[in-house]
């Protein structure tokens, strides 16, 4: 990626010298950096603000009762994981930490997960169901609450930043669906090809 942005500065450069637009390109980098600035500051703000709403929930145990009214859902979709393994409350708070928007907050949640799958893994060198299902769910990104967007909205200025949250939800919940779906598929395709 490195690479690519070199050139891309590099072509610019030389193509404004060449058009002589050089104070051009040279103002439009200074203002991009500008509002990268502006945007980073807008998300260490909302970021905090969430993350701290979190530990509340965390710490008041808001995020536990969620995750206990998500165990029986997972529980269905995560079949082959035990009983009382700490996966399945672990997987509920990812769920819930990405419906909030808190996908920094989801990511070591997730990692733990998958770490906690992979020690009941009987082939190491395979991924399980669960960890498929879960990595789907995971990347599909269901979000009630985009809050790392709306940042990003109001550091460039965004009239209406809130706007974003109706489309989010339904294009969130398509994609979470459509995971699960093909998750399901595609294990008993997998199951059928190991058969035969």
């Amino acid at each position: 990626m490195n690479y690519i942005f070199f050139i891309l500065i590099t072509l610019s450069i030389i193509i404004g010298v060449f058009n002589n637009t050089l104070s051009d390109v040279v103002n439009s980098m200074l203002q991009a950096c500008d509002t990268a600035v502006k945007i980073s500051f807008s998300l260490i703000g909302i970021m905090a603000f969430w993350l701290g709403i979190m530990r509340i929930a965390e710490k008041s145990g808001l995020v536990q009762i969620i995750s206990k009214l998500l165990n029986p859902i997972a529980k269905i979709l995560f079949k082959d994981v035990k009983k009382d393994s700490p996966a399945v409350g672990d997987i509920a708070m990812s769920v819930t930490a990405n419906a909030l928007g808190l996908t920094n907050a989801a990511t070591p949640i997730g990692l733990k997960v998958i770490k906690e799958l992979q020690g009941d893994n009987p082939k190491k060198d395979t991924a399980t169901d669960s960890m498929c299902m879960f990595l789907g769910m995971n990347t599909a990104g269901f979000q009630i609450i985009p809050a790392t967007v709306i940042a990003v909205l109001v550091g460039v200025g965004a009239s209406n930043p809130t706007e974003i949250i109706l489309p989010t939800l339904i294009v969130t919940t398509l994609s979470f669906f459509v995971a699960i779906i093909s998750a399901m598929l595609l294990k008993k395709i997998w199951h059928k090809k190991e058969e035969a």
